[in-house]
């Protein structure tokens, strides 16, 4: 009988589900929010192939005396594509920097910030009730704001620059960060904690000094995965002014620049890629 019940609970939650996609579907096809725009395969085609070729291929094959010339043949300026091209390298270079800075002094500060509160908010560790829903609330409030929300209200109140960024990303890891502590520590055996109580030390005493060494690959392993989330997430704090790899993309695009954005992807791409191969390893020297 139970496996038949959680059969029809199964059933009914994906009987909901679909109402939900399909009420979703409906309401934007009714508010006519649901249109391509015009010519949208060829504008596809178009982007497309604009982006196929990034800018940094000027870097070896741009035009040294590109010219620029008004709609009635008037030499306006000319160019050398290479020397360009080197320019906006070197800038990007320095927006990754900015960029790897952000998520890294953004994540360390959650990581810190969150760890009482992940303490408290695990429920096989019996702290106060009030105190555990006091760190639970904290933790669910800053998961549910995004970081481009904290962006913008920190923007607002430090103005624009990096230490906004920071404390965005900040502002909204501490719940990831916090949630993840208090599972991994909800996951440990009851034993352990019973066994530790039994010799006379506290649930907390016993985390700490007993079990630390248990715990702590899981908080490490946490601590890269929010790490490298957040350098993905803080490309785009650059749009509102914080600084990083959000201000190259937001001008290429308001430029039209396929190719340059096109060269800020692969960077991107790169960067998470790299990150992600680094914390792999060591996630994996950790649990082995």
């Amino acid at each position: 009988m139970g496996g038949l019940g959680r059969a029809l609970r199964l059933r009914g939650y994906a009987a909901v589900y679909a109402v939900v996609v399909a009420a979703c579907c409906v309401s934007l096809y009714l508010a006519g929010d649901l249109s391509f725009g015009r010519k949208p395969w060829q504008n596809l085609v178009k982007t497309a192939q604009e982006l196929a070729r990034p800018s940094l291929l000027d870097l070896w094959y741009g035009d040294p005396q590109l010219e620029y010339r008004s709609d009635d043949g008037r030499l306006l300026r000319v160019e050398n594509q290479r020397e360009s091209e080197a320019r906006f390298l070197r800038g990007l270079g320095a927006a990754i920097w900015t960029t790897f800075r952000i998520a890294t002094l953004g994540s360390l500060i959650a990581a810190l910030a969150a760890f009482p509160l992940g303490l408290a908010s695990a429920r096989n560790l019996n702290f106060p009730r009030p105190l555990a829903l006091a760190a639970k609330l904290i933790l669910d409030v800053a998961r549910s704001i995004h970081s481009l929300v904290f962006g913008l209200l920190l923007v607002g109140i430090l103005g624009l620059g990096a230490t906004a960024g920071i404390l965005a990303i900040a502002a909204h890891s501490l719940g990831s960060y916090g949630k993840l502590y208090a599972e991994s520590i909800e996951s440990i055996e009851r034993e352990t904690f019973e066994s530790g109580i039994a010799l006379g030390a506290g649930p907390v005493y016993t985390l700490l000094f007993g079990i630390w060494r248990g715990v702590l690959p899981r908080l490490i392993s946490s601590h890269l995965y929010i790490w490298e989330y957040n350098i993905r997430d803080s490309t785009v704090l650059g749009l509102i002014g914080a600084g990083g790899l959000g201000l190259l993309v937001s001008e290429a695009v308001s430029l039209f620049q396929w190719g340059r954005l096109s060269t800020i992807l692969i960077a991107i791409v790169a960067l998470v890629i790299g990150f992600d191969a680094l914390s792999r390893r060591i996630r994996n020297d950790l649990m082995a």
